[in-house]
């Protein structure tokens, strides 16, 4: 059983930083692409990022695009979102998947972690 933990989510003023962490295995990497999702509330479950295992290979939707980095440390078996100039439309819980994607397009998860709250403030 694969388990992925996210962390770093929190309240933040509109223009400001965060970073999400989420801990998986060293199966996890190897075998899946890496995906972040959000979930505002109201709203269905969008996809925001994507990296493959071996992180020379992102994607990210349009409305992130410029202002959100995904990374991997594979050593440890961490992937990172890094979210900048944050806008009170980023506000959802946020979702860190295993699964697989083909270039730009997310496929299908197979695994999630529990998710973690970001909140921007205007």
């Amino acid at each position: 059983q694969v388990q992925l933990v996210e962390s770093g989510g929190g309240l933040v003023q509109a223009g400001g930083s965060l970073r999400l962490s989420c801990a998986g295995s060293a199966r996890t990497f190897s075998s899946y692409a890496m995906g972040w999702f959000r979930q505002a509330p109201g709203k269905e479950r969008e996809f925001v990022a994507a990296i493959n295992w071996s992180g020379g290979s992102t994607a990210y939707a349009d409305s992130v695009k410029g202002r959100f980095t995904t990374s991997t440390d594979n050593a440890k078996n961490m992937v990172y979102l890094q979210m900048n100039s944050l806008k009170p439309e980023d506000t959802a819980v946020y979702y860190c998947t295993a699964g697989f994607a083909r270039g730009s397009h997310w496929l299908d998860s197979v695994y999630w972690g529990q998710g973690t709250q970001v909140t921007v403030s205007s």
